[in-house]
Formats: C-alpha cells, sequence, structure tokens
C-alpha cells in the first residue's frame, strides 16, 4: 500500500517543509516516474484557498466531484462515481466505515494521491479510481505551527485552530496535530411535492440552524532501528458533536395530517485508531513491510419532532434514536525485492475483520412505531486478499507494471430476519505499461488495462429496514439485500503527458469500463410484518453498463510562455462523462447518478511589488436527471461555485490568509420521482446557499 518510505524521510522531508518549489518538484516527479496515471497533490495546493473541508479542496482536482451542497464540501466522487465506486484510503488503508472525508481537517493532511486505475497492491475495489490520503509525516526539523481562524457565513461566526508540532530525539522523529473547530450554519429549503399531472400536493417550507464542534489528534511517531529499518505509530483521534433545530411549516392542499413541526436533533461521533508499522530489511536486499491496526467508531443520533395543528397543539411526538458502534482491526504483511536486473517483485497479504452493532428506538407518542421491525443489529465482515506484482524497466523507452489479486469478503448479519450471510470473491488481473518516445523529453503515455469491483457494504446487505418518518413513494424506508452479488467491471485507461519545464504538465485521458451485475437501488411497495404496506427502497443487480469519458488537464506558469509575463500561474481541468445502463430504458439511464461533465479555471498572481498573492478558481458542475428504473428518476441542479483568495505574507514565519468560498450563492436543487403501483408522486427541494468568509493567521514558532 502506498505509504511514505522508512527510507525516504530522512533525506527528503526537511526539504519538503521549508523549500516550496522542491516540494512541488517532488509531487511532479513522483506523478511522472509512476507506471500508473497519477496525480499528487501537496501541502501547497492543499494550503491554497484555507479551506474548512477537504471536500472543498477535492473539487478543485481533476475529475472530481463532491455530492454535498455548493461551499458545504461533501464525499469525493472520481468520474463522477462515488458510492462505492472511488476506492478511499486513509495512510493506504480504507477508512473506517461511517467516516465521512469532511471530519479531516486539510491542516492534517500532507498530501493526496490519486490513482486513476487499480493496483494489485493499492487494492481493486476502484472501478472508478483511488483517492489516498497522507496525514502529516514526521521530519528531523523542529518546528511549531500555528493556525488561528475565524469563518463567516451568514451572519454566524465559526472559530477554528490548528497546531502542528515537528520534532526529534535521538531515533525518534514525530508530528502531533491538533485541530479544533466550531462552525454554525442557518439553512432554509423548500421541498413540493405533486403528482403525475403536475398538481401541487403538497409543500415544505424548512428553517435549520445547527452548530457543530470538532476536536481531532493525530501524529506519526517513528524509530530508526538501522538502515533501512523503522518502527512508526500512527495515532488518530476524532470527536464531533452537533446540535440541530428545524422548523418546518406544512402546505397541503389535501386535509393535512399536521401543519406544523419543531423538531430537535443531537449527534456525537467518534473515531479511535492506532496504527502500526515496521519496515525490516533482509540480508538478500528483501524489504519488509509490517503492518496491523485497531480502530473503533461510534454514532450516536437522537431526534425529537413534534407535529402540530394550526393553533399550535402538539398532535404527535416522534422520538427517534440510533446507536451504532463498529470495532474493526487489520494486518498485512509485504514483500518488495529485485527479481533480475530490471524486475521488481511485490507479493503480500492482507487480513481485515470489523464487528458492527446497531440499535434504534422509533417512538410515536410514547410506543414503539414499528415492534416488528425489531430494534438492534450485529454484523460481522471478514476480508481477506493477496496479491503479487512485477515492475519492469524494459528498456529506457518502455516500463510495464502487472499484477494479480484474489480478494474475498463474508459478511455475516443478523436482525429482523433469520441470520443472513454474504461471500463473495474476486480474481483481478492488472496491466500497466508506460512509453517514453524519447527519454530526455517529457512526453509518455501510459495504458492500463484492468479488472476492478464495487465491494457490497453491510447496509446494502442486511435486510431490515429502516422506517422514514412520513412513508411514500419519494420518502421511502430504507433496507439491504443479502441476495446482492458485487460488481465487476473490466477497464481501459489511456493518458498521454507532457511536463513543461518550469514545473507545468499537460495531460489528456480516456477511459473506459463495462461494468456486469450493477447495482441499483429502487423503491417498490413492499407488505413488511408487522406494518403492512410500505414503500421500501433496496439494493438490486439491475444488469450492465457502460462508463467512458475524457480527462483534458493544464498547469503552467504563464512565464513559461511569455517572459516578461506577471507572475501568475494558470491551471484548468475539464472531464465529460458518458454512462449507459443497459436494462434501463432511456434517455438518462446513467450509472450512479453522474454529470455530463465537471470543469475548473483557476489562477494565482504572486505580486511583485508587495508580499501578496491572490487566487480564484471557478468550479463548474452541470444539472442532470438519472433514469434509477422504468418508473424512477432522481433530478440534480447545477453547481458553479467561485472561491477567491489573498494571502499576505509578513515574513517567512507569519502570513494572514482571506478566503471566500461559493461566491456565487446558487440555489441547491435536487429532486425525485416514482410512478409505480398506480401512483405517481414528484419530490423537488431548493436549498439557498451562502458565502462562507475565512480569515486565518499562519505562524510558524
Amino acid at each position: 500500500m502506498p505509504s511514505p518510505s522508512a527510507e525516504a524521510v530522512p533525506a527528503e522531508a526537511p526539504q519538503r517543509v521549508e523549500i516550496t518549489g522542491e516540494r512541488v518538484g517532488s509531487d511532479l516527479r513522483e506523478r511522472r516516474e509512476s507506471t500508473v496515471a497519477k496525480t499528487v497533490v501537496g501541502r501547497e495546493e492543499i494550503e491554497r484557498f484555507g479551506d474548512a473541508t477537504l471536500g472543498e479542496l477535492l473539487k478543485r482536482l481533476p475529475g472530481v466531484t463532491v455530492d454535498g451542497a455548493p461551499g458545504r464540501g461533501g464525499n469525493p466522487r472520481l468520474r463522477g462515481l462515488g458510492n462505492g465506486y472511488t476506492q478511499i484510503l486513509l495512510d493506504g488503508e480504507a477508512v473506517p466505515r461511517g467516516f465521512e472525508i469532511d471530519s479531516l481537517a486539510p491542516e492534517q493532511v500532507e498530501r493526496i494521491e490519486i490513482l486513476r486505475a487499480p493496483t494489485a497492491e493499492t487494492g481493486a475495489r476502484a472501478i472508478a479510481g483511488t483517492l489516498n490520503i497522507v496525514t502529516r509525516e514526521s521530519f528531523r526539523k523542529r518546528l511549531n505551527d500555528l493556525r488561528l481562524s475565524l469563518g463567516l457565513e451568514d451572519g454566524l461566526l465559526s472559530p477554528g485552530l490548528s497546531w502542528t508540532r515537528n520534532g526529534s530525539a535521538d531515533a525518534l522523529s514525530y508530528t502531533l496535530t491538533l485541530g479544533a473547530a466550531r462552525t454554525r450554519s442557518d439553512t432554509q429549503s423548500v421541498r413540493s411535492v405533486s403528482d403525475g399531472g403536475g398538481a401541487l400536493l403538497r409543500r415544505e417550507a424548512s428553517d435549520s440552524r445547527s452548530e457543530r464542534q470538532r476536536l481531532s489528534l493525530n501524529g506519526r511517531l517513528q524509530w530508526r532501528l538501522g538502515e533501512g529499518e523503522s518502527f512508526t505509530l500512527t495515532p488518530f483521534a476524532l470527536y464531533a458533536e452537533g446540535d440541530s433545530r428545524r422548523h418546518v411549516g406544512v402546505f397541503d392542499l389535501a386535509d393535512p395530517a399536521y401543519v406544523r413541526s419543531d423538531g430537535s436533533g443531537r449527534t456525537r461521533f467518534s473515531l479511535t485508531r492506532l496504527s502500526a508499522q515496521r519496515n525490516q530489511r533482509l540480508d538478500d536486499g528483501t524489504r519488509l513491510e509490517w503492518r496491523a491496526s485497531l480502530g473503533r467508531w461510534q454514532y450516536d443520533d437522537d431526534g425529537l419532532r413534534f407535529e402540530r395543528d394550526a393553533a399550535g397543539r402538539a398532535l404527535r411526538t416522534r422520538d427517534d434514536q440510533a446507536t451504532t458502534t463498529d470495532h474493526s482491526w487489520s494486518a498485512s504483511v509485504k514483500a518488495s525485492t529485485l527479481l533480475a536486473e530490471s524486475h521488481s517483485g511485490v507479493a503480500g497479504l492482507e487480513l481485515e475483520g470489523s464487528r458492527r452493532e446497531e440499535a434504534r428506538v422509533n417512538l410515536l407518542n410514547g410506543a414503539a412505531l414499528f415492534p416488528d421491525f425489531g430494534n438492534s443489529l450485529q454484523a460481522r465482515s471478514q476480508r481477506v486478499a493477496v496479491y503479487a506484482q512485477d515492475e519492469w524497466e524494459i528498456n529506457r523507452h518502455w516500463a510495464a507494471h502487472a499484477g494479480l489479486r484474489w480478494e474475498a469478503i463474508e459478511t455475516r448479519g443478523a436482525g429482523l430476519d433469520d441470520a443472513q450471510r454474504n461471500r463473495s470473491a474476486v480474481w483481478s488481473p492488472l496491466l500497466h505499461a508506460v512509453w517514453k518516445p524519447d527519454p530526455k523529453k517529457r512526453d509518455q503515455l501510459r495504458l492500463s488495462l484492468t479488472r476492478s469491483y464495487r465491494a457490497l457494504t453491510l447496509g446494502s446487505l442486511i435486510g431490515r429496514p429502516v422506517p422514514s418518518t412520513d412513508n411514500s413513494p419519494t420518502s421511502p424506508d430504507r433496507a439491504g439485500n443479502p441476495a446482492l452479488r458485487p460488481e465487476l467491471a473490466t477497464g481501459l485507461d489511456l493518458t498521454f503527458e507532457r511536463y513543461l519545464g518550469g514545473g507545468g504538465v499537460l495531460s489528456a485521458g480516456v477511459f473506459h469500463r463495462e461494468i456486469s451485475e450493477l447495482v441499483r437501488n429502487e423503491t417498490r411497495l413492499e407488505t413488511l410484518p408487522g406494518a403492512g404496506a410500505r414503500w421500501v427502497n433496496r439494493p438490486r443487480n439491475v444488469g450492465d453498463a457502460t462508463v467512458q469519458g475524457l480527462e483534458l488537464e493544464a498547469k503552467f506558469a504563464l512565464r513559461e510562455f511569455m517572459a516578461q509575463a506577471p507572475a501568475l500561474d494558470l491551471r484548468g481541468n475539464v472531464s465529460f462523462f458518458r454512462s449507459r445502463v443497459h436494462d434501463v430504458p432511456g434517455p438518462d439511464n446513467r450509472v450512479d447518478q453522474q454529470p455530463g461533465m465537471t470543469a475548473n479555471l483557476g489562477a494565482d498572481w504572486k505580486l511583485r511589488s508587495v508580499p501578496l498573492t491572490l487566487g480564484a478558481n471557478f468550479n463548474w458542475t452541470p444539472g442532470y436527471v438519472t433514469r434509477l428504473s422504468a418508473t424512477e428518476f432522481a433530478r440534480q441542479g447545477r453547481k458553479p461555485v467561485f472561491d477567491a483568495y489573498a494571502l499576505w505574507n509578513f515574513n517567512p514565519n507569519l502570513a494572514l490568509r482571506l478566503s471566500a468560498t461559493n461566491l456565487t450563492t446558487p440555489d441547491y436543487l435536487r429532486g425525485s420521482g416514482v410512478e409505480a403501483a398506480g401512483v405517481s408522486e414528484f419530490s423537488q427541494t431548493v436549498t439557498r446557499s451562502d458565502v462562507d468568509w475565512l480569515l486565518r493567521l499562519e505562524m510558524k514558532l
């Protein structure tokens, strides 16, 4: 799995902290020397806009979209595909289930690696690609990095603090990062429900105010044990809690069940993880990497809602409580050795297990809403994988990378039904090649032929329904399907890159995926024990699909083409996506609500006369409709997002940064529709968005 090697830390780490040019050069060199199409984002780009969330940073990267509202981050999606199509790693290991990427502050991240195609070493659960987030590394140079920030959104202040300390003592080098933040937001949205003829059935106007606190601590402690040998501990802890209040006014043309609701909620999330890594060099030159980790996370969600009549009298009281706890462990060993003069071999074994427990209580006026659904769930998951790969430097023009990976996952669960079991195993052959027409020049062509798959989650397999508050075709219960089969994909990636003299790059690539056993969520009317007929949304295997696209990227300094030009760095990327689910009627029968395109255009200008840097970026994702089945569709509005920043450097150790996110403030539109069982219902929600201002003082002590 990708991780900083023990040998690389002593030589390069101090330079990467202090010398921006060499740090950027190291990121570009890693991208250039990779056989697989790869993008490396270092500290300079991570820090540029002073983003409050990692999702806001990721949306500017080539081919990356996020599923949240404008200016609010969200889960990342490579090539427009998320929900298991994108493999997300934290320090080379799969992120814990339930982990939200935005709970990790950008200050905790050293670099971000994006692999466009899977490899035997990084894993094949990556139909769209792999996103590896590497946390801050340990350096020999002593440094205290303190950042104080104050955010402003719609008149609400959000303070934040981040402190990073690097140091060393004898054979130990370490880095510790502590982060604390409080965010406040006020959200207004309108939800409209209409019938098949367009007649309005129901309208809800809601006003929500939330406050969230986050405290995080992560570190890396590395002991050098000799030439090429080290031992590393990586602790990670996170605690977040939030409180919210929501008021909803209901305008129902029929006889409404209630006309107003007042609700409050409280959520708590805690995550702890400890990883250990031992790097060992044998007498024959073989390098061994041993890894082990233990983790636990818990999520509590409590909500209370009062439904009232026109006079304000309480008609009904809904009390919903849910607690989910997950314990996980993993262990792996990887061996790397020279097989021949031009061959490097890697082989490894991975083991992973988790135990998940859920407890849920849904009360209506103090009585259990659905007693036959049960209020507890237990599930276990085990994964084993073995792999081998060979990296072959054929000659000065050609290099190849071939691998084979076998992976099996077994899930057992118990809840509403009898014990449920699902087992799947996948063989993944993988082949990558890079061609350099002239080794002295900077052009290269990469080709990848791969087989990957989309793993099934515990939530998608366990059949116990989670009831919705207002059961309807557009607000159904949600449940899993223990008979699901994993999606399999055969892929082709072709990428051309030209590296410019001043650290710039031009890139063009195409990709194609043939997917079988596609999983799609469908809503149907079902009869549930003790609940009667209810609308239920479940995942099902629906057939085959095709995904393809074109990705373009340009990044360079204007002075590379105009010697007397200002110190202006330009960057832009655009990606076009096309997908089709064969067994779902068109048009718009796309995969996983994939947009038709996404684009970014940005610039940074370093002024000569004053120590000021200005920058801006425009991100565009058009709106689209997804045909989910013959009877269902989903709608997503366009997302134009304009960000800007100004950075004033008082001296090398003190800077002030002002940034603004979502200056365009578009309304965020989402919708869905169902035409089934003689019922036609369409729902649309429009949410207002605001500018998020952030002022941050950055100090190196």
